[in-house]
């Protein structure tokens, strides 16, 4: 068995763009630069809105408080080195900064969905039990489901970027991202991996496919409750609380089924469909998540529309 020891190699990582369109990346970074304001200023928005609106503090919008802050620190994470890259040509990154950036990527990606968890059971209360919606979802318990979010990720994902700092890095330094992912990095190690390439598959099924089967229960369970509601009107209004939030789900989840699916069997797909699926997957779930809380939300709308018109009234 090989010994790992602790890696003293100063050779930075080097990262990617779009592999074979270099010439093209000033043009590649319009669509993403147009992507990275508008999501700063949809999840922005809504984080405003949250905070300054006292109507808007209720367990579903401090829910979507958290998604929307989680969006902006996978968007903050990642999109700086991106844009390096491609407008500057920026591609040397150190270890410990690359090993930082995986972490916070891998660990913000998990707590989207326990946030998308936690949105499921406050829309399961409001539905199946309103009388005590006020009484179960206090602050102090939309407080510690955060906590306990945010701790569950943090934890799960340490163990593995752990070991990448105590791993020997022998072969090629070329990422194949414009940003470090785990996946990306052991496959330049030299050591024993197994546990690497283990681990994250527990953890995958472990939280994300449990997160997404508990969602799809409780939905099972508000739709069995929605059903005996006599009035059509009183139906049709409980089950339009719950469209915001499974429209979020499909995003998250339709985008990371996409990724992995390519990953794992699209070994003879273009290496640019593999970079593409990637920046989707991260950049897609936090741009429309703003859009559609704005669509699909009256409330959202009228602290939106307030806001833009402030400086029409100070005029």
């Amino acid at each position: 068995m090989l010994a790992m020891c602790l890696n003293t190699s100063t050779s930075p990582f080097l990262l990617t763009g779009f592999r074979g369109l270099e010439r093209a990346h000033h043009w590649i970074s319009i669509p993403l630069l147009v992507a990275y304001i508008a999501i700063l200023l949809g999840n922005g928005t809504l984080l405003f809105l949250i905070k300054d609106d006292h109507t808007l503090h209720e367990p579903m919008y401090y829910f979507l408080a958290m998604l929307a802050a989680t969006d902006l620190g996978v968007t903050l994470t990642t999109m700086p080195t991106v844009l390096g890259v491609l407008w500057l040509n920026h591609r040397e990154i150190g270890h410990g900064a690359c090993f930082s950036q995986a972490y916070f990527i891998h660990t913000l990606s998990i707590v989207e969905s326990g946030v998308l968890l936690a949105m499921a059971y406050d829309r399961f209360i409001a539905i199946r039990n309103p009388l005590r919606y006020t009484a179960i979802l206090t602050d102090i318990r939309v407080m510690k489901i955060g906590v306990g979010v945010l701790t569950r990720a943090g934890l799960s994902i340490m163990p593995i970027i752990i070991r990448l700092h105590w791993f020997p890095y022998c072969r090629s330094h070329v990422l194949s991202h414009a940003f470090c992912l785990h996946q990306d990095v052991i496959k330049l190690a030299c050591a024993d991996v197994t546990f690497n390439h283990l681990y994250p598959v527990v953890v995958v099924f472990g939280m994300g496919l449990l997160d997404f089967l508990i969602i799809f229960l409780s939905y099972i369970l508000i739709l069995k409750t929605v059903m005996g509601i006599a009035s059509t009107d009183e139906r049709a209004k409980a089950l339009n609380t719950c469209v915001s939030h499974i429209c979020c789900i499909l995003v998250f989840y339709v985008t990371v089924v996409g990724l992995t699916f390519i990953h794992r069997f699209g070994t003879h797909v273009p290496h640019v469909v593999h970079i593409t699926m990637s920046y989707i997957c991260f950049l897609f779930p936090p741009f429309m998540n703003p859009v559609i809380f704005s669509i699909r939300t009256k409330q959202i709308q009228s602290g939106i529309i307030h806001l833009l018109s402030l400086p029409c009234s100070k005029r």
